[in-house]
C-alpha cells in the first residue's frame, strides 16, 4: 500500500541502486499478524548543487509488535546506503546525488505487525536484560538532560511512588494532564525538554511530548527510549493523548 509521498529539499553531494521487495503471496504471517508494504518517495524539485536525502527505515530489530521483513531502496542517479544505530534499533537510508542529477529516493519497507498490550496491573515475568543496555537508556543527551529542572520535576512528579511501575505511571499521568498536541508545531517538533520545562511551554508534537516523558523517566532512574512508527491501520490500543 502507498502510505505517503512527500517533497523535501535539502543540500549536500554524489549512481547505483539497492532494491528488495517482498512477494506477499509467499509470506505466511502467523495468526494475529498483518503484513504491510510502506512506500516513501522523496524527490527534490529544485536542487542546488549536490543533494543529500535521508529517510527513516522500519525498525531493524524484532519486537513483540513488529517484525521487519525488508527495507529496500532505490536512489536513481545517486548512491544510497543503510546506516544503522543498532543499540537504538534504528536505521536510516542515506542517499547522495551529484550536481545535475534529479534527486529522487524511494524506500520500500515491508513489515508484519500485530496488536500488543501489557497489563501493568498484573505481575509479569521480567526479561533478562543486559545491565549495559539498561544504562544506555538512562544516559543524558543534549536534548534529553537528566539534571537541573528535569531532575527536579521528575522527583516532584514521582514523590510517593515506591516502585518503578508507580513512577512510570505517575510520569505518564503528568504528561497527559499537563501537555497537549499543538498542530502549529513545525514538523514533529524539536524535543528540547529543558526549554519546555523552563518556559512551561508544554505544547508540541510527538518529538516533544515523547521526549519529555523519556527525559523525566530517565531522570527518575527508569530506562526509557523513544519508539516511532508509521500508522498503517487503525490500532486497537492507543495512548490517551496521541500524536
Amino acid at each position: 500500500m502507498r502510505r505517503r509521498e512527500f517533497l523535501q529539499t535539502m543540500g549536500g553531494a554524489s549512481a547505483s541502486l539497492a532494491f528488495s521487495k517482498v512477494d506477499f503471496s509467499q509470506v505466511r504471517a502467523p495468526a494475529g499478524w498483518r503484513t504491510f508494504e510502506v512506500i516513501t518517495r522523496v524527490e527534490v524539485l529544485k536542487p542546488s548543487g549536490g543533494t543529500r536525502i535521508w529517510v527513516p527505515a522500519a525498525l531493524i530489530r524484532e519486537t513483540p509488535f513488529q517484525n521487519t521483513l525488508s527495507n529496500g531502496f532505490h536512489a536513481d542517479g545517486g548512491t544510497a546506503k543503510m546506516v544503522e544505530a543498532k543499540r537504538d534499533a534504528l536505521g536510516i537510508i542515506a542517499a547522495e546525488f551529484p550536481a545535475g542529477a534529479k534527486p529522487a529516493l524511494t524506500v520500500i519497507s515491508s513489515v508484519a505487525t500485530r496488536n500488543f498490550a501489557v497489563d501493568l496491573s498484573a505481575a509479569g515475568k521480567a526479561r533478562n536484560q543486559d545491565r549495559a543496555d539498561l544504562e544506555y537508556f538512562l544516559r543524558a543527551t543534549k536534548l534529553l538532560p537528566t539534571d537541573g529542572i528535569v531532575k527536579t520535576t521528575a522527583t516532584e512528579i514521582t514523590k510517593g511512588a515506591n516502585t518503578d511501575v508507580e513512577k512510570a505511571r505517575a510520569i505518564y499521568e503528568w504528561i497527559v494532564d499537563n501537555t497537549f498536541r499543538n498542530p502549529k508545531t513545525r514538523g514533529c517538533g524539536v524535543g528540547d525538554i529543558r526549554f519546555m520545562l523552563e518556559t512551561k511551554d508544554w505544547g508540541g508534537k510527538c518529538a516533544d511530548l515523547n521526549a519529555l516523558y523519556v527525559g523525566l523517566a530517565r531522570a527518575a532512574g527508569l530506562p526509557a527510549r523513544d519508539v516511532y512508527g508509521i500508522r498503517v491501520a487503525k490500532p486497537r490500543h492507543c495512548l490517551r493523548q496521541g500524536d
